[in-house]
């Protein structure tokens, strides 16, 4: 047995070829038995997510079972099965150890991919496209996943603004954010997104003000938060705890002589404040202020790049340890091991 890897990903092709290969979820099972099943294949795993399909095989015949996989993706409609590159042996290997790291993300070190491969193996697995040969790689994957995350700093630090102004929100109130309220000045891209990032951390109610309310209201909507008439945002921050610029005027919406006496109401109440528009909707001098945590984009930019230098700084020490358990797998693969009878395997079964 063979292990080989055929796949396309965000580096390899664009959203409008990737989407042709496509396998949802609930078919994952369904079709990683009906690749085990083809023609020089013995075990199959398909991945499939927004950024990657990646077929793997435990190969009898690594050449049939490419061309199986090409005429299947064919099959489906794929525009160019010829898209899919092949991996051998310990490429194979080594490319799916480094997927599970999150090396090979579009954002390097994330941590989603892990959760999707194990749902993806599951579904081989309790379909029964699996057995001993991915069985032990996938395991040993998961393995390398965790060591390499345990030891290495890759999945460390904010990579995004959105992210970088989460992590400083943590800790100005203490890591916990499911008490806190933000409000949106504006109704940009870029501040909806760092709103819903701090809703995944736990950010509860949220208020959005535009000069244009139905602009205002329609975000506010997505958002299961509420919408303030512009005129009318400074009266409601007495109770909001994160403060988002994204208005696109053309001078501070945010000043320090408007700050100043909502933050002598709130008393010992921090207020942080998170500048994302270009030019600033904050006035710098209100970070003067006793209690004004106030940070611009460029800042918030700045953060994310340094942790995305230190984690590529990190990229050596993954890959040593990638390859220790690529020379590890080969050698269980390729050592020698009695066939158990299939008559003898069921009674041991029973």
């Amino acid at each position: 047995m063979q292990v080989v890897c055929l796949g396309l990903s965000h580096k390899s092709a664009p959203v409008e070829v990737r989407e042709k290969f496509a396998v949802g979820d609930s078919h994952l099972g369904e079709v990683a038995v009906q690749i085990a099943h083809a023609p020089g294949v013995g075990e199959a795993v398909i991945i499939s997510t927004c950024n990657r399909v990646e077929y793997y095989l435990a190969a009898e015949d690594p050449s049939r079972a490419t061309e199986a996989v090409l005429e299947f993706a064919q099959s489906r409609g794929a525009a160019d099965p010829n898209a899919l590159h092949p991996l051998r042996g310990d490429d194979g290997v080594r490319h799916l150890f480094r997927v599970v790291s999150g090396i090979e993300s579009m954002v390097l070190g994330e941590t989603e991919i892990l959760g999707q491969v194990k749902k993806a193996y599951q579904a081989a697995q309790t379909a029964g496209a699996t057995s001993r040969h991915l069985n032990k790689l996938f395991q040993r994957a998961f393995s390398v996943a965790k060591e390499v995350r345990t030891h290495t700093s890759i999945t460390r630090g904010s990579v995004s603004v959105g992210s970088a102004a989460v992590e400083l929100a943590e800790k100005i109130f203490g890591q916990k954010l499911d008490h806190c309220k933000a409000m949106i000045l504006g109704a940009g891209e870029t501040a909806e997104i760092t709103a819903r990032a701090l809703q995944l951390r736990g950010v509860q109610s949220i208020f959005v003000s535009n000069r244009t309310y139905e602009r205002a209201h329609a975000l506010a909507e997505q958002l299961n938060g509420r919408a303030i008439h512009f005129e009318e945002w400074d009266r409601e921050l007495g109770t909001v705890d994160i403060l988002i610029g994204s208005t696109g005027a053309p001078h501070a919406v945010v000043t320090k002589a408007k700050l100043a006496p909502v933050m002598h109401r709130r008393a010992d109440r921090p207020l942080y404040c998170i500048d994302l528009a270009v030019p600033r909707d904050f006035e710098p001098a209100v970070n003067d202020l006793d209690g004004v945590y106030l940070y611009n984009i460029d800042e918030l930019q700045h953060i994310a790049d340094t942790s995305m230098k230190e984690r590529h700084a990190e990229l050596a020490k993954c890959d040593a340890m990638i390859e220790r358990h690529v020379a590890e797998y080969r050698e269980w693969l390729t050592t020698p091991r009695p066939e158990i009878p299939l008559r003898v395997q069921a009674e041991g079964a029973k």
